[in-house]
C-alpha cells in the first residue's frame, strides 16, 4: 500500500478530502501479457498526481495479478501459503514501481507492507 504525503485541505469543488484508490495489477501492464509498462505506469502516475495537486490525500492498494498469482500457483500444485508470499512479495514490486513513478514527479510516497 502506497500513502502519499499529507496536503491541504482540498480545493472548493472537491468532493472528499481522501480517497482510496484499489488498483488491480494488471492495471500496470498495459498492453503486455505480464510484468510491468513503463508508460502506464508513468501515466497512472501522472493520473494520482494529479488528484493529490488538488489538496486530495491519496491512498493506493495495488494488486500483484500482471506478476503472481496465488490462486493459479495452489492450483498447480504449490503450497498455498508459498504460492500467497510470492503474491504478496508481487504487490511489494508494484508498489516499488509505482512509488518510483511518483517520487520522479516529486510526490512523497511510502511504501507500506507486512512483508
Amino acid at each position: 500500500m502506497i500513502k502519499t504525503s499529507e496536503k491541504p485541505a482540498p480545493k472548493s469543488g472537491v468532493a472528499h478530502n481522501r480517497v482510496l484508490l484499489k488498483m488491480s495489477g494488471e492495471v500496470l501492464m498495459g498492453e503486455k501479457e505480464f510484468g510491468l509498462d513503463s508508460k502506464t505506469l508513468n501515466r497512472v502516475a501522472r493520473d494520482i498526481k494529479q488528484v493529490i495537486d488538488m489538496g486530495v490525500e491519496v491512498c493506493v492498494s495495488v494488486g500483484a495479478g500482471n506478476i503472481f498469482r496465488g490462486v493459479s500457483g495452489a492450483a498447480e500444485g504449490m503450497d498455498r501459503t508459498q504460492a500467497d508470499y510470492m503474491g504478496m512479495l508481487g504487490i511489494v514490486i508494484n508498489a516499488l514501481a509505482l512509488q518510483s513513478a511518483l517520487e520522479q514527479l516529486n510526490v512523497d510516497t511510502r511504501v507500506m507492507s507486512a512483508i
